[in-house]
């Protein structure tokens, strides 16, 4: 009697592989054959040591180069691939399509797991004849090291729910990923847009994120950068999903609240390993150029084509501009009620 044959793995390329595209495709690569695709210091480090996963109550997990993925650093590496996932900075979304354009299967299908509204729309407008999906990491991912990644919280991945979605879904999941798929991604992606506002207050405190958010004031400059987030996207016409036991419309009043009650009644952010920093903090220590002009700098914009004004978001944006200026590591750190003083007084 013949053996029942394997299912096949999907192959699965992920271009940009930083922090998340490192968890994603570390954790992919149980039940997928993957390729992961980055700077080639970075490559090099996964290469000679192995890529080594921790976090959120997962098991350690290690895993070895080529033995259980493969390493590249140009967009050849997405070659013959199934699906390509692209955790690029949204900045380097457009050049990373073009060039991923000549190396695409032609059925391969592309998703976004990246910050911000756009990227999946920039993405469909330069791969027209292939199929683009939204997708969402929710919680903190960060560098543990040269070739090691650390997942600071936890929480669901999402992915757009379309046809094309079904086998990854299938190989996400045997992978041992939490993924479920999403009718409605830009209300999620407008959600985690606003939760993504907290990045650069995080980066400007320079303290790990559950400290940072257990503080009634840098919460409160969180809140004044999220209200002008939630007027002009009323005025837009779009309604943040839920992503969280509050709804997006309440955040600012509950951010407000005492640090007590804030506790009772949002416990569940401040549930983070002492480990996690934003990925913006990670860039000011690294020395490279943050997300801030597609977090702030979207609400600002936004704002600004509704005939709003978004000061706070402004503000913030001056001050993580001259974070980025100083030398890695060198500035400043801002204490919570000099930060919220300054956000009050620009608004």
């Amino acid at each position: 009697m013949s053996a029942t044959p394997e299912p096949s793995r999907p192959r699965i390329a992920v271009l940009g592989a930083g922090s998340i595209g490192c968890h994603l495709g570390g954790m992919l690569a149980a039940a997928a054959d993957v390729t992961l695709i980055g700077r080639p210091a970075a490559m090099a480090a996964i290469e000679r040591d192995g890529l080594t996963l921790t976090g959120a109550g997962a098991a350690r997990r290690e895993l070895r180069v080529p033995g259980d993925l493969r390493v590249a650093t140009g967009p050849e590496g997405a070659a013959k691939a199934d699906y390509v996932l692209v955790t690029v900075k949204s900045a380097d979304t457009v050049s990373a399509a073009r060039e991923l354009a000549g190396h695409l299967s032609p059925g391969a299908v592309v998703a976004s797991f990246q910050n911000g509204l756009h990227n999946t729309a920039l993405l469909r407008e330069e791969l027209p004849c292939h199929r683009v999906l939204a997708g969402m990491v929710p919680y903190n991912v960060v560098r543990a090291g040269a070739a090691a990644v650390h997942q600071g919280s936890g929480g669901q991945v999402m992915l757009e729910s379309a046809g094309a979605s079904a086998e990854f879904a299938q190989a996400a999941r045997a992978a041992g990923l939490d993924l479920v798929l999403h009718d409605d991604m830009p209300g999620i992606q407008a959600a985690k847009l606003l939760l993504n506002l907290n990045n650069a207050v995080n980066a400007l405190s320079d303290l790990p994120l559950r400290e940072q958010l257990g503080r009634r004031a840098y919460r409160s400059c969180l809140a004044l950068c999220q209200r002008e987030g939630l007027a002009a996207f009323r005025r837009a016409d779009i309604t943040p999903g839920r992503l969280g036991p509050v709804p997006a419309s309440l955040m600012p009043y509950v951010l407000r609240l005492p640090d007590r009650l804030f506790q009772r009644l949002a416990g569940a952010a401040l549930r983070i390993d002492a480990k996690a920093r934003s990925s913006m903090w990670e860039d000011l220590q690294r020395g490279r150029p943050t997300e801030i002009d597609t977090l702030q700098g979207e609400i600002v914009s936004l704002s600004s084509r509704y005939g709003l004004r978004a000061p706070a978001n402004a503000r913030m944006i001056a001050l993580v501009q001259a974070a980025e200026a100083a030398a890695p590591g060198t500035a400043a750190p801002w204490s919570g009620p000099a930060l919220l003083a300054e956000l009050t007084s620009a608004a």
